[in-house]
């Protein structure tokens, strides 16, 4: 593949955006917004200084609230004109610093766009606007005995549009898919505010499919402004089986023989002994707290079709070596179970000062041999690690406990975490699977791709957006950034703790 020789370079670092003009920018906004929703003072920029990865902050230098479709067309042509970068945000519940803010950028927030436009109980989908709360489709369809898949564990607050950028998943996406696979058409709005739509409601478009180019591309090519998302019926039955494990490696080869058995649950998720000792004392979900992981596998469909995978997924647990089986009696218990899982998160809270989240995905098979790794990272860096897994899949969300108040934590956190994302690749997986890259792992990018892929994702970038300006600095790396990663890998901790990673 050719190097084109006018390829830009998007890289935050080596681009300089300190010429924007920030009085001839609110000047050209306020033609297009009222006074209330353009925000450029320092009190009201504050809350809007970083995602729910909170380690990372940057004041914008302005933040708009457009609430219609017009509006936001008009924002970004001035941005355009101006040479401004633009960070579309939704709820800000983002674990990759994807949604922080440019120094000398607007924030374009979508959180006034929260109309649910109408629900199609027949062709089943709803047709929703990025503001939107992930549970409230639920909520909204439950009438018509529907609900929407993909559930994070911060679908109470966190919005479709932001699903979309990330491609989230969460605890069911084993069987029922990430966000791009319960989607049928996307609307945004590119950076020199032209409408575009991507997918449609025909089960196949005409041209190139670009509806998973734009799913988890962070932003960076374009501004969503409706969603079509596709409704599942609720299953009559769903139960949740509970098995603990005295050994963590039992444990991750027990959910590989769930998966090589055929069997594909609603969810299939794994704790280790710290992080169960963690949610217990929050959420008192009823999990044994002597196991060294516990797995949670759960069934859902007719009665008959869950009884029949109930029993066999029991038995592939006790013969792997499972220490105790429970199958849920109830749905309060069944709901009980999932409760400990989903609290993790706010768990980890309780327990520390702060905690940083990792999600690497490795294949099944390697889940125990992570978990040994991750044990002795935690000797290496004098910091715990609890572990909760999208086990199914594969997904990781190692958090690791420390404080952001010791001088040198936040350092040592994060190079815990590029250990173990590092690790993950070397294992045969990726850099993430559900909070994308952002900024926290636009290094470990440089690790995941050689050098054409990265060319190619820079193409692709100039095909939407060739100023660069829709959220500058994240997710892929410049080549000098990898260059100078590349360096400090091959003299570096992480190349002699894992001599097996790849190199450039």
């Amino acid at each position: 593949m050719g190097e084109p020789a006018d390829l830009p370079d998007f890289s935050v670092a080596e681009r300089d955006f300190s010429t924007v003009d920030k009085t001839r920018l609110v000047s050209a906004l306020s033609r297009v917004l009222p006074s209330a929703s353009l925000l450029h003072d320092l009190e009201d920029l504050r809350p809007y200084e970083c995602d729910g990865m909170s380690a990372l902050r940057q004041v914008p230098m302005v933040v708009a609230l457009p609430e219609t479709e017009a509006q936001v067309v008009e924002i970004l042509k001035i941005c355009a004109a101006q040479g401004v970068p633009v960070v579309a945000r939704g709820a800000g519940t983002g674990l990759s610093g994807g949604a922080q803010p440019h120094k000398f950028g607007l924030v374009l927030s979508l959180a006034r766009f929260k109309k649910i436009i109408r629900i199609d109980a027949h062709a089943r989908r709803a047709v929703v606007q990025p503001g939107v709360r992930n549970l409230a489709i639920s909520e909204a369809a439950a009438p018509f005995g529907l609900y929407y898949a993909p559930d994070p564990s911060s679908q109470i607050a966190c919005t479709i549009g932001g699903n979309v950028a990330e491609n989230s998943g969460g605890v069911h996406c084993l069987k029922y898919g990430l966000t791009i696979h319960n989607l049928l058409k996307v609307r945004g709005v590119t950076i020199a505010g032209e409408i575009v739509e991507f997918g449609s409601l025909a089960l196949d478009t005409p041209g190139y499919d670009l509806l998973p180019l734009v799913t988890g591309s962070e932003g960076m090519l374009a501004v969503v402004t409706e969603v079509t998302v596709k409704l599942t019926p609720k299953p009559q039955l769903a139960q949740c089986v509970l098995a603990a494990f005295d050994d963590v490696v039992k444990a991750g080869d027990a959910v590989a023989a769930v998966i090589a058995a055929g069997i594909i649950p609603a969810g299939l998720e794994m704790m280790d002994q710290p992080a169960t000792a963690a949610v217990e004392e929050f959420v008192h979900a009823g999990y044994p707290l002597d196991a060294e992981a516990i797995l949670l596998c759960e069934s859902d469909g007719t009665p008959e079709e869950v009884a029949e995978e109930i029993s066999r997924v029991r038995a592939i647990l006790e013969a792997s070596g499972a220490t105790e089986v429970r199958v849920s009696r109830d749905e309060a218990e069944r709901l009980r179970f999932w409760a400990g899982r989903k609290a993790a998160f706010p768990a980890a809270g309780r327990i520390s000062p702060d905690y940083y989240c990792m999600d690497g995905t490795i294949p099944r098979k390697r889940l125990g041999e992570m978990l040994k790794a991750i044990q002795q990272m935690e000797k290496k860096y004098s910091m715990r690690c609890i572990n909760v897994f999208h086990a199914g899949d594969g997904n990781l969300h190692p958090l690791i406990l420390f404080d952001a108040n010791k001088p040198g934590d936040q350092h040592t956190a994060e190079a815990f975490g590029a250990e173990i994302l590092e690790l993950s690749v070397a294992l045969g997986g990726t850099i993430t699977g559900e909070h994308g890259v952002g900024i926290e792992k636009i290094n470990q990018m440089c690790s995941q791709f050689a050098t054409p892929a990265i060319n190619a994702f820079h193409r692709v970038k100039a095909a939407f957006d060739p100023q660069g300006l829709l959220n500058p600095g994240k997710a892929i790396p410049t080549l000098n950034r990898c260059a100078e990663y590349g360096r400090e890998r091959m003299g570096g901790n992480v190349a002699q703790a894992h001599p097996d990673l790849p190199r450039f």
